[in-house]
């Protein structure tokens, strides 16, 4: 785990709190990497945005306890059940009557999450509404590829992910440092996709769906995944510093995950599969140095 000093603070940090997809993973050949499934924290500086609200974030939340803003903006790839299942239990932020939780999603043509969370959290399928919460829900919905701009002028990046019912990828620029969360998707044949490659290029981590081995994929074909050697190839092409890939497979135990790892790297030494509660930072710099680094990049790629 990185020790964050002064120019970390006023970096870009993300923390993984649900790496796992489709639902949970436990026992002992489960530990390394964990068994929650999709939430990962961001940080621009002191920033906060929550990408998921897979039942990692009930963990995400008890981490944090009293020490989230008033104001918590979730960004939801989508509304399946492994994606949203887990916001009901993000104490102690749903139990504060003067927290605001704001959702945005973007795979609805416009339309908010309001409607559908409504439907899922509401008896029979849950004791209680989200409204009788003490904490306020506000829900927002916009159209994947649109920019979001936050009152205090954050503005987060997003594109449309090919997937069952759509999903959002979304990408985030801060102190010269950007990082992409692109999940859940199935690759496009030809590969990479151009304006998804347009989308993540020169980032410093892409975050990707490696749910399936190659050889699990011809099995799973349009249940909207993919594999680790797509997101290699992805960002190999678009001069990226780092690959993580999440999503993982319940299926897959500590031994499999550490043998993929081996290989990925043998390709992308700057690739690992993301672990629940793993953390990395990148320092800010300036405008120069981004720069400089983009364009090593570039001469180490070609």
């Amino acid at each position: 785990m990185t020790t964050r000093g002064p120019l970390m603070e006023a970096g870009l940090t993300l923390r993984f709190w649900g790496v796992r997809g489709s639902t949970c993973a436990s026992g002992p050949d489960f530990v390394e990497f964990g068994g929650h499934t999709p939430c990962v924290e961001v940080r621009c500086g002191e920033r906060l945005f929550v990408i998921d609200a897979g039942t990692g974030i009930n963990a995400f939340g008890a981490h944090h306890r009293d020490g989230l803003p008033k104001r918590v903006d979730l960004l939801l790839s989508h509304l399946h059940l492994d994606h949203v299942g887990g916001l009901p239990f993000m104490k102690p932020a749903v139990l504060d009557p003067g927290r605001e939780i704001h959702t945005w999603c973007g795979n609805l043509d416009g339309q908010s999450a309001a409607e559908p969370l409504d439907r899922l959290f509401s008896p029979p399928l849950f004791p209680i509404t989200l409204d009788m919460f003490p904490a306020r829900f506000v829900h927002h919905g916009f159209r994947a590829g649109e920019s979001l701009t936050f009152p205090d002028g954050a503005v987060v990046d997003t594109i449309p992910l090919q997937h069952p019912q759509g999903a959002t990828g979304y990408r985030f620029r801060h102190a010269g440092r950007s990082a992409c969360y692109i999940s859940d998707l199935e690759h496009s044949e030809p590969w990479p996709d151009p304006a998804l490659l347009d989308f993540v290029r020169g980032a410093d981590l892409v975050v990707y769906d490696g749910m399936f081995t190659q050889g699990e994929y011809p099995s799973c074909r349009g249940w909207g995944h993919s594999t680790w050697q797509k997101g290699v190839e992805l960002c190999q092409a678009g001069e990226v510093g780092r690959l993580a890939i999440v999503h993982l497979y319940p299926q897959h135990n500590d031994a499999l995950l550490r043998d993929l790892e081996v290989q990925m790297q043998a390709e992308m030494p700057g690739a690992f599969v993301a672990r629940e509660r793993q953390e990395i930072s990148f320092a800010a710099v300036g405008a120069a140095e981004s720069q400089l680094r983009r364009r090593s990049r570039v001469a180490a790629v070609a």
